[in-house]
Order: C-alpha cells, then structure tokens, then sequence
C-alpha cells in the first residue's frame, strides 16, 4: 500500500509532515475552482470573482467537511470525539464529509454574492458541476488512508484493507483473511461524479435554453442525490439512524434528490408553485469591477444574459 505521508520533519520536538490525503483534496478543490472558473466566464460573469470567493470558501468548507464528518459519527452513536475533543481538529488523521463542506460553503458563498452584488444562482450553477469534479479528484486519497471501502467482495477489482484498517465486523483474520478484496466505495463515488458533472455539462451547453436560472444547481442535487444513496449500500462505516438501517447520509441525499427533481419540474414549468412564480428565465450580470486605483465608476443597470 501507499504510505499515506509523503514525507515528514521535525522542528525541534514538533513534527511536520506534508500528507496525500491534504495534497489530493487541495488538488481537488483547485481543478474545482478552475472549471467553475470556466462556467462563469461561459455565463459572462468576471471569473476573478470567483478566486477572489475561494479564499473564503476552502476554510470554511473544509471546516464543515470536518464539523459534519464528527457531527455524523457523534449522532451515529460513536462517542469518539465526545471523550476526546481534541480530535475534531485533527484534520490531518482524516474524516471530511463533503454535505459538511458544501452546507458552509453555501453560506459563505451567499454572503459573498451579496457583498459583490453577483447573481447567486449564477454563481451555483457554476459550481454544480465544479463541485463534483473537485471531490472526484480528491477520492484517491481515501484509497492510501484505506478508509470509505465497501463489503468483502469477489469481484476482480476488489481492494485489499490492512488489518489495522479494517471495521470491527471485518477484523476476524478467520473469517476474513488477508486475501479477501473490499468494494472500492470511494471509486464508485469519484466515476459517478465524474460521469455525472460531464453530463451536467453537457445538457446545460447543448442548447441554451437549458441554461437557466437555478437548472445546474437543481441537476446537482438530483444526480448526486441518486448516486449517494446508491453509494451508501456500500458504505458499512456510515453511522445509522439510531434503531434504523438507515444511515443519516442517505436521508440527506434523498432529500437533495427529492428537492433537484421538484425544481427541475418548476423550472421547466412542469408543475406550478407559488414561491416560484417569477423566477428568472436569465442571468443578472454584476457591475463592472473597480480595480485598486481606478476611479469609482457609475453603476449602470446590470445587464441580463440573452
């Protein structure tokens, strides 16, 4: 296996090491921002905003991500981090649960749009897409950590875990011995997004008619709605519903799916609601950027995307 540090130092007593798992999701959250980039400037919005967005949103999402992952596995039933609080800021060990960071993200995304007066539904719509591409690419890292594997399987591509790395149901050496293969769960995950955000793409340039307010966004949540509750058959570690076999991923994800196909209906005037009765049919563009120096120009009204 992969060792999971790429290399370490020491600094006095303390001990630094740089790690896959921060290098992939870094890498993750760049190739992200870069295709949102593109999306953006595609809609004709300035997509400097967005670079200037990121500063603010990594931190913040990466926090949810870590916030959610020990809020899951608190409610699961595990008290881990209760009786030890100092982990939830062990970042590095791992755990980051993506709905954690998109929650935060969210937030912070919108009081970035009102600040910059930018279309918020622009700004999700570039990003649906950017978002799943950008947890793909991060996915490998749960291989190296040995973690986000399914059930034994015997199919050819079945991975092998570590004993020391394995759930409590799957540590009988007996039972389950060294040669015994798991379902890659987190590469089921990272092909479904790529498919999925190559698809979104796709629809949304095909015809611009497609390329509405809100009709990204509404797609990420259907697809990845779908392809996270199929996902969590194969995820034995998610934390259940105490007295269900229903882990608390999997209503999320439903909910989300539930939302994107039920906006999807609106937008396309499918089914009638009265909290979306005047929703846009264009993009509103944001005024011009004031670079440092320049002279504050007048604001002119903002033009729509035809």
């Amino acid at each position: 296996m992969i060792d999971p540090v790429i290399f370490s130092f020491n600094i006095g007593s303390m001990e630094f090491a740089l790690r896959w798992y921060g290098v992939l999701v870094m890498s993750g959250a760049l190739a992200g921002t870069w295709l949102a980039a593109q999306e953006i400037k595609r809609r004709g919005e300035n997509e400097e905003y967005l670079w200037d967005a990121i500063i603010i949103l990594l931190p913040l999402g990466i926090l949810g991500a870590r916030l959610w992952y020990v809020a899951n596995a608190t409610l699961g039933g595990n008290p881990y981090y209760m009786q030890n609080p100092w982990q939830i800021i062990n970042i590095p060990a791992g755990g980051l649960h993506f709905y954690g960071g998109m929650l935060f993200g969210a937030v912070a995304l919108y009081w970035f749009a009102k600040k910059h007066q930018l279309d918020l539904w622009l700004l999700l719509d570039s990003l649906a897409p950017a978002a799943l591409v950008g947890q793909a690419v991060a996915r490998p890292a749960n291989f190296i950590n040995q973690e986000l594997y399914g059930q034994p399987t015997t199919l050819p591509w079945g991975i092998p875990i570590d004993a020391s790395h394995r759930l409590a149901q799957y540590s009988d050496m007996t039972l389950f011995p060294e040669t015994i293969r798991f379902h890659p769960a987190f590469a089921y995950e990272m092909l479904w997004n790529f498919l999925v955000a190559g698809l979104i793409i796709w629809w949304l340039r095909r015809n611009k008619e497609n390329d509405k307010p809100g009709t990204g966004f509404a797609a990420w949540l259907l697809l990845a709605g779908i392809g996270r509750v199929w996902l969590e058959f194969f995820r034995p570690d998610q934390p259940r519903i105490p007295g269900t076999n229903t882990s608390i991923t999997t209503l999320v994800a439903a909910v989300m799916a539930l939302a994107g196909i039920v906006m999807l209906l609106v937008r396309y005037k499918k089914i009638k609601l009265p909290f979306a009765e005047n929703w846009r049919e264009s993009y509103i563009l944001a005024p011009p950027r004031v670079e440092p120096g320049e002279k504050p120009r007048k604001r002119t009204k903002r033009r729509q995307r035809k």
